[in-house]
């Protein structure tokens, strides 16, 4: 029974399960439909199975939980007995699932603080954990929230894609639409800025993008102590092999996780996406 504010967020944080099972962090998961099959992303949907369905030109969406997800997430959490409940989401200006949660708070049983975090991926997911360590040392609602906010607001996101093709599709390119001009001739690096995708560099071969995102990764993990996790879809060796430099590169390197993108991200970034997510400690 939880004596203290729990954690919910939704299935787009990418949260190793042990972390989630040690922390008893609940993830709410967002849909992706293949063709005309919804599916729940990381029980019924891998992101393999969405890199392939792209590559074979198959349609793939997707959507946002229902408040009665949450609303029923909410509802079990407080009956194993927590007090108050901090709900962290991927970026409202990506996704309506902040929306849907907050629909759902209205009613909830017991307080429940909504947050906007503004990322996605280990972006959010560190953000969880933090809120996570706040609530287990006896922090309050609004402790565990501010920590998540704080981390949030250190937090940096970096992404290199192959093409913006997928990111165009699915409506989600935001500023970096202004390199569509010249998409054929550059490999894009992008960032999370304002909880938007923005454009950061042009650059003209992966090897060089790869080059420089790796640059900009060390120069921002200069001051540590740093969490960073290396995000790839059907990449995993270039994600193995710029872990491995990174290790060797951070000085003040806390944790380093890597892992393959879930369903909802891969959908919208397509195969041989690369991110790196820099993360200080607080």
């Amino acid at each position: 029974m939880s004596r203290h504010v729990a954690i919910v967020t939704d299935s787009t944080a990418y949260l190793p399960p042990q972390a989630m099972e040690r922390h008893a962090i609940r993830a709410v998961p967002l849909t992706v439909v293949l063709g005309d099959r919804a599916l729940e992303e990381g029980t019924e949907v891998s992101a393999r199975s969405v890199a392939q369905a792209l590559q074979h030109r198959t349609p793939v969406t997707t959507s946002r939980p229902s408040p009665e997800v949450f609303a029923a997430t909410y509802r079990e959490v407080a009956a194993a007995g927590a007090p108050g409940i901090v709900s962290l989401h991927l970026s409202a200006e990506m996704s309506g699932t902040y929306d849907a949660a907050v629909l759902a708070a209205r009613e909830a049983p017991v307080p429940v603080r909504v947050v906007d975090t503004g990322m996605v991926a280990m972006a959010l997911g560190f953000c969880a954990l933090t809120a996570a360590e706040t609530a287990e040392a006896g922090g309050s609602l609004d402790e565990a929230v501010a920590a998540a906010e704080k981390r949030a607001e250190d937090t940096a996101a970096y992404f290199y894609v192959d093409t913006l093709d997928y990111l165009r599709r699915g409506g989600r390119i935001g500023a970096a639409q202004a390199l569509l001009g010249s998409a054929l001739a550059v490999k894009p690096l992008l960032r999370l800025g304002g909880g938007r995708i923005e454009p950061l560099e042009k650059v003209r071969t992966a090897s060089k993008a790869i080059a420089r995102l790796e640059e900009i990764v060390v120069e921002r993990a200069a001051a540590g102590p740093v969490d960073i996790a290396v995000h790839h879809l059907a990449a995993a060796e270039r994600a193995e092999a710029l872990a491995a430099r990174l290790r060797t590169r951070v000085p003040g390197l806390a944790e380093l996780l890597v892992s393959e993108v879930g369903a909802v991200i891969g959908a919208h970034t397509g195969p041989g996406l690369l991110g790196v997510v820099v993360s200080p400690r607080i």
